[in-house]
């Protein structure tokens, strides 16, 4: 049976949702901070060569990017259709690619694909000091450029892990010729970058946007990124936590013709949005209600924009309180992920495991088609005590009550 003909299997018995699979990305240069809910014995399943996996990605149609060793389809959502106790697994890019319009709506005409993607964070330490290019020096590595936006989830951020601040842009002050001088010292020892910068408490509950060109070290929270569909980056900082990374990775993404030209990696820097005084006004995102609160409670749940910044995605989380059923109604195709909580999605049975073995299949993670998401999904919850909650990421959409961008 062609691709086609069980995508759109998939979507009649789904009722216009597809249901994914989970999918772990290692990292070499990080130690798991062990709150995504991966069985303990299954953190370096891949091999210690590969490193932990501290990354479950979301809705994802793009390829990790994790150098020679990375094995196929690393990074990619598969979808999992069951028909007469068999199963069969699909890549969602290749659902979108045959579904188009039916399966991501209008996004399907101005993008030829999904053009996003979401996933946890989960590091046990800070990452280093590092850059997204934009879409103008991305494309010189024929790649798209990589905003994304940060949430922290209070249900996987039990601990805080060793260093629960972020350095974000650069202090006001700092001279283009330090920066110069730091990254021109990253093969002999410590650069000390982050002395240029300023570091955030993180809070559980809250969130921030970060556009390409922001130089940013992210802490050691559980965090979910909403993020443009691209894997392009460029470490800055030469020892994090008494670990040294390789100097590949300062270049990576750099036009072979800019290899070791130190101006080009400055230039890649959005200079004014780094030094701008007001950056943490302009970036760090409470969660904003869909709706006032009091209509929504009273109608059994409660929804909040949690990534509402960037024009290439955005981000809801929906909690359905204990005993209600309810119908959402959105704009757009979305992908989602339980977070807390069983129970009805559609005829989809939801579920949020506390833990999970490498290779398992899960009711955790589901695909919404656009017409689904307009016509809205009703969500039951049969618990007496405990909430379902829900999060919700969207490509480019025109979401009538989404907060406006700070000026």
């Amino acid at each position: 049976m062609s691709v086609k003909a069980v995508a759109e299997r998939a979507m009649e018995q789904g009722e216009g949702i597809l249901r994914l699979t989970p999918t772990w990305v290692p990292r070499s240069f990080c130690v798991p901070g062990r709150r995504i809910k991966l069985h303990p014995d299954d953190y370096y399943a891949l091999g210690l060569n590969r490193g932990g996996i501290d990354e479950r990605w979301f809705s994802s149609t793009t390829p990790a990017d994790n150098g020679p060793l990375t094995s196929k389809n690393e990074g990619l959502s598969h979808v999992v259709f069951e028909d007469g106790g068999k199963q069969e697994l699909f890549l969602l890019r290749d659902a979108v690619d045959e579904l188009k319009d039916q399966l991501i709506g209008k996004i399907w005409g101005t993008h030829r694909c999904w053009p996003m993607y979401s996933k946890f964070f989960d590091n046990q330490g800070a990452l280093p000091f590092h850059i997204h290019h934009d879409d103008a020096h991305a494309a010189r590595v024929n790649a798209k450029g990589k905003p994304e936006a940060y949430y922290f989830p209070p249900q996987l951020n039990n601990h805080g892990g060793d260093y629960p601040y972020t350095f974000f842009g650069l202090r006001p002050g700092v001279s283009k010729e330090e920066v110069l001088d730091a990254l021109r010292a990253f093969t002999k020892g410590d650069n000390r970058i982050t002395e240029l910068s300023a570091a955030y408490k993180l809070v559980p509950g809250t969130g921030w946007n970060v556009p390409p060109g922001i130089l940013h070290a992210p802490g050691s929270l559980c965090t979910y990124e909403p993020q443009k569909a691209s894997d392009v980056f460029a470490m800055y900082e030469s020892v994090v936590h008494d670990q040294t990374l390789d100097e590949e990775l300062l270049w990576k993404d750099t036009p072979k013709e800019e290899l070791g030209n130190h101006e080009y990696l400055l230039d890649v820097i959005d200079w004014e949005e780094n030094t701008d005084p007001l950056f943490a006004q302009k970036h760090f995102m409470k969660p904003a209600p869909v709706e006032p609160l009091e209509t929504m409670r009273a109608q059994g749940y409660e929804e909040m924009w949690i990534a509402y910044l960037a024009d290439d995605f955005s981000a809801k989380e929906l909690t359905v309180l204990p005993g209600a059923t309810v119908t959402i109604k959105d704009a757009g195709a979305y992908g989602m992920y339980v977070v807390q909580g069983h129970g009805k999605l559609g005829v989809w049975d939801i579920e949020s495991p506390a833990l999970i073995r490498y290779g398992q299949l899960t009711y955790d993670e589901y695909f919404v088609s656009a017409s689904a998401a307009k016509a809205g999904v009703t969500i039951s919850n049969p618990s007496k005590s405990d909430p379902i909650v829900i999060l919700k990421h969207f490509g480019p959409c025109d979401h009538a009550n989404m907060p406006k961008r700070k000026a």
